[in-house]
């Protein structure tokens, strides 16, 4: 497997920031496989992502972080990660009963289409365990009830810490999560939800919109805050509906749809293709 290095940056719009980060690569010998730029006018704030060739950069892979801190990053008051991709994310998926988006994210993993590991599933119920068995990934049970949330949670943390785990989704998971885990994981907790919210809220909200009408179904996946579902959106995406449509084709397009848009969103947090800012995110093509 080839290895490259990938940088995201946001900082205040400058002068040459652009020639800065290529030429850095260039006079190291880097060979610029992929860039893509965005000037938020409004913000004066300057968004780039460089992937590059490591094959003959001849700073080593393990002090390019402090080069390019020293050299770009200070001077240009930079806030930047640095990833490669020789090193596979690791992914918990957290489920409860629905089996649609965890079928989707495990056949696509299978498929080739998510370049990620997936050490377990982690369910407060244990409707889904064949699914992991089927896929041959370890299934863990937390059941949750009020009394017991803190103390369960507790648990699922040592357990991901023990595997390393790098980000979190949640694919149809029906359980609130306290805020420690968007301060262990910041913008590492990934959620899809139906976007009839906030007007359809509650247990039956395809019965909601299928009374009134609606014209269009749709998901949002999204980064996970201490706000409930409105942490920096990642993708969403809409199918039309008419009054053709019963309650139960409601929900199966309303499947399709979560199923294709968690995938998208896990997607571009495993290419590194997201960037977040204030409540936003900058996804890089």
């Amino acid at each position: 497997m080839k290895n490259y290095a990938i940088i995201r940056i946001h900082c205040p719009d400058q002068s040459g920031i652009v020639a800065k980060v290529t030429d850095f690569i260039h006079r190291n010998n880097g060979n610029v496989l992929d860039l893509d730029q965005h000037t938020d006018r409004g913000e004066g704030r300057f968004f780039m992502r460089v992937e590059w060739d490591l094959a003959n950069f001849t700073i080593p892979q393990e002090q390019i972080e402090t080069v390019f801190q020293i050299e770009l990053a200070t001077p240009m008051q930079m806030e930047w990660s640095l990833d490669f991709t020789d090193r596979k994310s690791r992914m918990a998926i957290f489920v409860s009963r629905a089996s649609h988006c965890l079928f989707d994210l495990l056949a696509r993993h299978s498929a080739g289409e998510l370049d990620v590991d997936i050490p377990m599933i982690i369910s407060n119920h244990k409707d889904l365990e064949h699914i992991a068995e089927k896929f041959e990934i370890p299934f863990y049970h937390f059941p949750i009830t009020k009394e017991t949330k803190a103390e369960q949670e507790a648990k699922e943390f040592k357990l991901m810490e023990e595997q390393n785990i790098d980000f979190i989704v949640l694919a149809r998971y029906m359980q609130i999560l306290s805020p420690e885990f968007t301060v262990r994981y910041p913008n590492r907790v990934i959620n899809i939800h139906h976007s009839f919210l906030p007007a359809f809220a509650g247990a039956k909200p395809y019965h909601a919109a299928h009374s009134r009408g609606v014209k269009i179904i749709g998901a949002t996946g999204h980064y996970v805050t201490s706000e409930l579902d409105e942490g920096p959106i990642i993708t969403q995406d809409v199918n039309s509906i008419s009054h053709h449509d019963s309650v139960e084709s409601l929900v199966q397009k309303g499947k399709d749809v979560e199923k294709i848009v968690l995938s998208r969103a896990v997607k571009a947090h495993v290419d590194r293709k997201t960037l977040v800012y204030k409540n936003k995110t900058i996804i890089f093509n």
